[in-house]
This record gives C-alpha cells, sequence and structure tokens, in this order.
C-alpha cells in the first residue's frame, strides 16, 4: 500500500492536468449516508416517490417532510472530513485542477475548494420555482414546510431531481478537463452512475492515469483503475497528502 500512495503522490505532483471525481463514499466520514447501495436512503423510501421533480411538483410539503428536511438536517451538521481537506489542499498546492463531484453537501467548497462541478446541484442553495431567485439555505426560513420565497413561490432545492437533465454546460466543462487530465483521482464512488460513470472511461482514452481510492473494490477495479487504493478517503488522502508534502520538503 506505500508503495502505491508513493506512486500516487509522485503522479499528483508530476501531472500537469490532475482533476479529481467523488461520490458519496468521500463522505460518508462526514456522517452522511450513501442514497444507493447497502445501507442507502433508497433502501427505505422509493425515490420515485420523494426524489422525483413530478412527486415534488404534486405535493412539495410531503417532499419536504419524507426526504428534505431530514436530510438538510443531516447535512448542516455535516463537516469536511480529512478527504475533503486533502483535496483542497492538493488544489492549494497547484496539483488538483478541478474537483467534479456527484454529491450534494456543498463539503467540498466548506473545506477550500474553488472548483468544483457539482452534477447533482447543491442542497446549501434553494431555488424558488416562480422567480428562480436563488437563496443560501441557511438563510431560508424552514420554520414553515414547504418554505416560501418572499415572491411567495415555494422553494426547492438547487440540485437534480430525478426527472430533471444535469446543465449541458456542467458535462461540457467536465468533459474538457477529461480531455486535458493526465491523473483522475476517483474518490469514493464506482462510476457506475451517469454522467460520472463516463469520466474515467474519458479519461484513460485521452491516456491519463486513473487512480481509485475506495474501501472495497468496484468495476473500475483491476479494468479501468490503474492503482486501487484501498480505504478511507480520509486516512487514505492523509497519507497522499505526508508524501506530497515530503515530495515538496525535498525539492525546496
Amino acid at each position: 500500500m506505500q508503495a502505491l500512495i508513493q506512486k500516487t503522490a509522485k503522479a499528483l505532483v508530476q501531472a500537469r492536468n490532475a482533476v479529481a471525481l467523488t461520490g458519496a463514499g468521500a463522505s460518508i466520514e462526514s456522517g452522511i449516508p450513501p442514497f444507493r447501495g447497502p445501507g442507502g436512503l433508497w433502501e427505505r423510501m422509493d425515490p420515485m416517490e420523494v426524489a422525483h421533480i413530478d412527486a415534488f411538483r404534486r405535493d412539495p410539503e410531503k417532499v419536504w417532510r419524507l426526504l428534505i428536511q431530514g436530510m438538510q438536517e443531516v447535512l448542516t451538521a455535516a463537516s469536511p472530513n480529512a478527504g475533503h481537506r486533502g483535496l483542497a489542499q492538493l488544489e492549494q498546492w497547484g496539483y488538483l485542477q478541478a474537483v467534479i463531484t456527484q454529491n450534494v453537501d456543498g463539503l467540498h467548497q466548506a473545506a477550500g475548494s474553488r472548483d468544483v462541478i457539482e452534477f447533482h446541484g447543491s442542497f446549501a442553495w434553494q431555488r424558488c420555482l416562480d422567480c428562480d431567485r436563488r437563496c443560501e439555505t441557511h438563510r431560508v426560513d424552514l420554520s414553515r414546510i414547504p418554505p416560501r420565497c418572499s415572491c411567495g413561490g415555494i422553494y426547492r432545492p438547487d440540485c437534480i431531481f430525478f426527472g430533471e437533465l444535469i446543465p449541458p454546460q456542467l458535462l461540457e466543462r467536465s468533459h474538457q478537463l477529461m480531455a486535458r487530465c493526465d491523473v483522475l483521482l476517483v474518490v469514493g464512488t464506482s462510476a457506475t452512475v451517469q454522467p460520472a460513470a463516463m469520466m474515467p472511461l474519458l479519461a484513460k482514452e485521452t491516456g491519463a492515469r486513473v487512480i481509485e481510492i475506495n474501501p472495497e473494490p468496484t468495476p473500475l477495479t483491476g479494468r479501468i483503475s490503474d492503482f486501487f487504493l484501498q480505504g478511507g478517503a480520509g486516512a487514505v488522502m492523509d497519507d497522499i497528502l505526508a508524501s506530497v508534502a515530503a515530495m515538496r520538503a525535498s525539492t525546496v
């Protein structure tokens, strides 16, 4: 494992355009449960009943009470873990160009990452269904469910519901990053859900080195990933940072 850590650190230090792709596993250590998989939220409720845009339009109060209100409480209590902080530090040092994430928790930004592409939007913001005004969630009065904008319209999380399309400009930017990428860090995701599933494939096609950090093997392991670093995002990122820091110190 230590040899892989060293190889990863060296690859990052030598990279011209390194990018990270993150999923639910990157935030588990922050206390945020995944949506899919064992123990995931969709084991307890039907996403078509609580997370489809049509369900929200039919009964926004129901969706707010069954899904959004509870999720918001979890996200409000969460803080960035070592994995988020490690990626932000790599960006600060100039070794990571951007983060593409499937997560809606805003923890990459909270950790200090500045260039974050949120495929599924963010619970950190609300958007009015009537006037389209955006407002930070912590400024919204949640004592009334569903909460309302000053115009009287209902607020919804500024995230992608089932039945909605990911903004095309996010896909275009991600494809541009993959076209120039020479190292892709895949952290906490098996990348089996589109469009994230395409990112490792696109990076591989352009000759990038794909480095996977996950607690268990995934469909990427041994097929797309060049390195597989098995473990939690926080612990592995701490080891990578330590190795990068040592390399930086040796060149001073």
